[in-house]
């Protein structure tokens, strides 16, 4: 089950996401992230305190939109993942195409 939530802070979207993103959810933040890029946003940032498992189709989200970001100059940040989540956006190099903040501060800081 994946729940999100999405903030506005100053010139920052937020989504903040609760649960699992697997195969059969992973639209579910697809169309997130599509809204916001359609949107305008031109910084998004994702609290992943509260996500408590990620699939490669999760994982694949975010990636299928690095380019799309790069292009419109679309700035993603992700903060407060679990040691868990941590471990699997490292074990795919994830870690080394976005930017992974340890908390909300961090993020908004850089």
């Amino acid at each position: 089950m994946l729940n999100i939530e999405k903030q506005k802070e100053a010139n920052h979207d937020i989504l903040l996401l609760k649960g699992e993103i697997d195969a059969s959810n992973s639209m579910v933040l697809d169309e997130a992230m599509q809204e916001l890029l359609t949107g305008g946003s031109k910084s998004i940032l994702v609290d992943g305190s509260e996500l408590e498992y990620i699939s490669s189709a999760g994982l694949g989200v975010f990636m299928s939109y690095l380019e799309d970001f790069q292009e419109e100059e679309v700035q993603l940040k992700i903060y407060s993942l679990t040691p868990r989540v941590m471990e699997v956006f490292k074990i795919l190099g994830l870690d080394q195409l976005i930017t992974i903040y340890n908390n909300k501060e961090e993020a908004l800081e850089a």
